[in-house]
């Protein structure tokens, strides 16, 4: 069964979705951990992936561009070496397996539209290199470094450096070489951009630049590397959802309480007697602009940097069902301190693991 997205019918931008029943949407989430990947039965064209991956080729068609890479569902997003396509993971196919992964993982990497976007104009640029080899060039090798610089099994980055597009989050241009391009090529390939503006006085323009030009030259031309094959599709996946869990907790890290589980407990609760007062979650989130903006200016870091680590740990006491014991204006002077201890841990001790 081809799970290879198909472009719409001329003129048509949204798809038909079938109405095929599966049968395990209404297992517990115990049961469902023992069904097998390749027992899903599940096809892109069938879920809300066929649009987005439709939004993807008409992006490319805007730009002249003839390569439409192929894509299928697999364990995890990666494009394989060779090849001019991209595996998407399976849970992004449907609902039922996203609230899974989010309970197993604790987020949904690419569970949202724009972050799946991303996600798929990333893996897009690494077809690109793919198919036109373009890492072969001397060029591009002056610009992005050689492709044979061997991937770290993790990275610590450089968070106020301006060498390197922010696209992905955790800065992930830094991890290599290949990482660099295909992060560049998002942010040049995504409608409306502003990629001049938003980089001007940045190295990284220049890489900018580099990919505008060799895709302008590159525009209506074939691509002589051009293999349709999958790699580790869906259908072959013999392990169950609870080995495949088992699997990527141990790599990613997960298998442990999360990271800001004792600091959050003692600033916030979650013991009965709090269980009337307002949400830590809520209460993060409706402060986030104002604790951004003050711990970006004790720390001197990009406030993109504090709104990441604000972000996690919003989910976090949402997973925890943390609410306020104090008042709004000393939990708000808490959190901003607790905030801007987390991030500067996170910059200075936190090595980031290569995970696409």
């Amino acid at each position: 069964m081809a799970d290879t997205a198909r472009m719409p019918e001329p003129g048509r931008t949204r798809t038909r979705r079938s109405s095929r029943r599966l049968w395990w949407t209404h297992l517990s989430d115990e049961e469902l951990l023992d069904v097998r990947l390749c027992d899903l039965d599940l096809r892109i064209e069938d879920s809300p992936l066929q649009e987005l991956v439709v939004r993807l080729h008409q992006e490319l068609d805007e730009r002249g561009l003839r390569l439409k890479p192929h894509v299928w569902l697999s364990h995890e997003w990666f494009s394989p070496d060779g090849i001019p396509g991209f595996a998407i993971p399976f849970y992004l196919a449907h609902e039922r397996l996203k609230r899974l992964e989010r309970k197993m993982m604790l987020e949904v990497e690419g569970g949202t539209t724009s972050e799946c976007m991303k996600l798929m104009r990333h893996e897009t640029g690494h077809c690109y290199c793919t198919a036109y080899r373009l890492h072969y060039r001397k060029r591009w090798r002056e610009v992005f470094g050689p492709m044979g610089k061997p991937y770290p099994d993790s990275y610590l980055p450089k968070a106020q450096s301006k060498r390197y597009v922010l696209n992905l989050d955790w800065w992930y241009a830094q991890a290599h070489p290949a990482e660099d391009f295909a992060e560049t090529f998002a942010v040049w390939l995504k409608p409306n951009s502003r990629w001049r503006q938003n980089y001007q006085g940045w190295p990284a323009l220049l890489k900018l630049r580099y990919v505008h030009d060799t895709m302008t030259k590159l525009a209506g031309v074939t691509p002589p590397v051009r293999s349709r094959r999958h790699v580790e599709p869906l259908r072959s996946l013999r392990q169950t959802l609870r080995e495949h869990y088992r699997q990527k907790r141990e790599l990613y890290g997960r298998q442990s309480p999360d990271i800001y589980a004792a600091d959050l407990r003692k600033l916030f609760s979650d013991e009965p007697r709090h269980a009337h007062r307002p949400s830590a979650a809520m209460f993060l989130r409706r402060n986030r602009r104002q604790i951004r903006e003050q711990v970006s200016r004790w720390t001197g870091e990009y406030q993109y940097t504090v709104d990441l680590v604000l972000r996690d740990m919003t989910e976090r006491c949402k997973e925890l069902k943390l609410r306020l014991r104090d008042s709004e204006a000393k939990t708000l002077s808490n959190a901003t301190t607790l905030v801007t201890v987390q991030t500067m841990k996170f910059l200075h001790r936190v090595p980031h693991r290569i995970v696409i």
